[in-house]
């Protein structure tokens, strides 16, 4: 009995001691990343504070895989491709911006940006139809899978085996059959219903259907965190979508005690088809291991005729920047006479806020759309966090009551617009897979307005003397919510 507590004994110390070594050395990682030391003081605090409990929350939520370079770069030979045409666009962006408004010559600095920071070409034959809610959407989607005739590239966060999923993916079956390239990825995460029936009716038809970064031991820690948020459907590569819906029968009909789902998406013609494709191929040579060359030939693009500069930017802990982060920031502390944003979900770092605080003070028009009631409880507690500070920038805040509104889009100065997948928050702009399209246009611009004023018929305005007399029960929701705003 003596030598079994004295082992006991021995042990105990033996795994404190590692511990005590784990811990230290984490630590010193932590402060050798040079973060922001706000974050760095943080991750300390949690894991000096917490034990054990700490070191998983850091393990599985802290590591900041852009700087460690854990995801492995796709696409190699792309990338150094793309970087040449990027470098040969920047010397010729005078030229190219020649003929364009004085408004959208305006945002040069913005497409100067996304050439270094990602590569990301400036296309100018482009025509846009901006879809509002999945009545439009899916409509659209499914009759341009109908009518291929070569491939379909679809990625998705959420694919729901429901009615809608079971419409794709009929549809999708038939298009493979017929010898159509069907190629399809899926987020782990975000599509858990997917189960091996649907997948296995799917192959057997033909189709080439992938998870993205599958969530497994012993891999969880440092898969779990990072997902893949973009909506991407590309047609024979003449016809492109992108924004904020994915595939379920929620997105159509909303949910329960929350009303109609109020989204938005892009359906594209032209050059920026290429660009959104590419995107997808990236994608797939990560998660697949299959080499697909990313250009479409020039049969393949749809010549529209139709002016339209567009930028397709992509975002995610393999890129170096926080690419979509960098455009909003700058877009917003450059802005000139108005800003309207529209985000189900509002968690930004200090320079977002701090930039959106100043434009406020600065006189520029600045309005923001939330929902009034999300999906998710923390989330919107999280959101109202921010209202306070917001509103006494002169910020005008408003939150949408006849629905849930998943709409994401900028649009900045009545010519510069972003309409995709990321919100405005942490986990998008660092952590998610995210994809959207930059469009500098003055007669899409004038679109998304009356879109933005339109939903804004639908809000009710927050103002800062009635605000500040909410119950103090509230107050603590949002502070507590504000703390794990990162994490969800």
């Amino acid at each position: 009995m003596l030598l079994a507590a004295n082992i006991v004994s021995v042990l105990k110390n033996v795994f404190a001691v590692l511990y005590l070594i784990t811990v230290f050395s984490i630590c010193l990682m932590i402060v050798f990343e040079n973060r922001n030391p706000v974050k760095t003081l943080a991750w300390l605090l949690v894991i000096l504070f917490v034990p054990v409990a700490g070191l998983f929350i850091y393990i599985v939520f802290g590591r900041n895989y852009r700087k460690q370079k854990i995801f492995s770069r796709k696409s190699q030979a792309d990338s150094f491709r793309l970087a040449a045409s990027a470098k040969r666009q920047e010397m010729m962006l005078p030229l190219m911006l020649s003929e364009e408004s004085e408004a959208v010559r305006s945002k040069e600095h913005l497409i100067h940006l996304m050439l270094r920071n990602s590569n990301s070409l400036l296309t100018l034959d482009n025509r846009i139809d901006l879809l509002v809610n999945g009545c439009e959407t899916f409509p659209s989607m499914l009759e341009a899978i109908r009518s291929a005739q070569e491939f379909i590239h679809l990625e998705f966060y959420r694919i729901e085996p429901d009615n809608l999923g079971m419409q794709f993916s009929e549809l999708m079956k038939l298009k493979a059959r017929q010898g159509v390239k069907v190629r399809i990825l899926y987020d782990d995460v975000g599509s858990w219903n997917l189960r091996k029936p649907y997948l296995k009716d799917m192959r057997a038809a033909g189709v080439q259907i992938f998870p993205y970064m599958p969530v497994r031991f012993p891999s969880f820690s440092s898969r779990i965190n990072y997902r893949n948020h973009r909506k991407i459907l590309v047609v024979d590569g003449k016809v492109g979508f992108v924004g904020g819906l994915n595939i379920a029968d929620k997105y159509i009909y909303g949910l329960p005690g929350l009303g109609p789902w109020v989204d938005t998406h892009l359906r594209l013609e032209g050059e920026a088809v290429a660009a959104l494709n590419s995107v997808f191929i990236s994608d797939w040579d990560f998660v697949s291991g299959e080499e697909l060359h990313s250009d479409i030939s020039p049969g393949q693009v749809s010549r529209t005729g139709n002016r339209c500069l567009v930028q397709v930017a992509s975002s995610g802990p393999d890129t170096d920047w926080a690419t979509i982060m960098q455009v909003y920031f700058s877009s917003i502390s450059t802005a000139k006479s108005s800003i309207y944003l529209t985000s189900p979900y509002f968690s930004p770092d200090q320079s977002l806020l701090t930039a959106l605080k100043t434009a406020g003070l600065s006189g520029v028009d600045v309005r923001m759309i939330f929902p009034r009631y999300g999906d998710s409880i923390l989330a919107n507690w999280n959101t109202r966090s921010y209202i306070t500070e917001l509103l006494e920038a002169g910020v005008r805040i408003f939150l949408y009551e006849n629905g849930f509104i998943h709409s994401k889009y900028l649009l900045v100065d009545n010519v510069f617009s972003s309409v995709g997948s990321p919100n405005v928050d942490v986990r998008s702009f660092d952590l998610d897979f995210e994809v959207t399209a930059l469009i500098y246009d003055d007669n899409f611009a004038v679109r998304l307005g009356a879109l933005f004023a339109e939903d804004q018929k639908n809000c009710r305005e927050i103002l800062l003397n009635e605000w500040i007399k909410r119950k103090r029960k509230e107050r603590y929701k949002e502070s507590m919510a504000r703390i794990f705003g990162p994490l969800y």
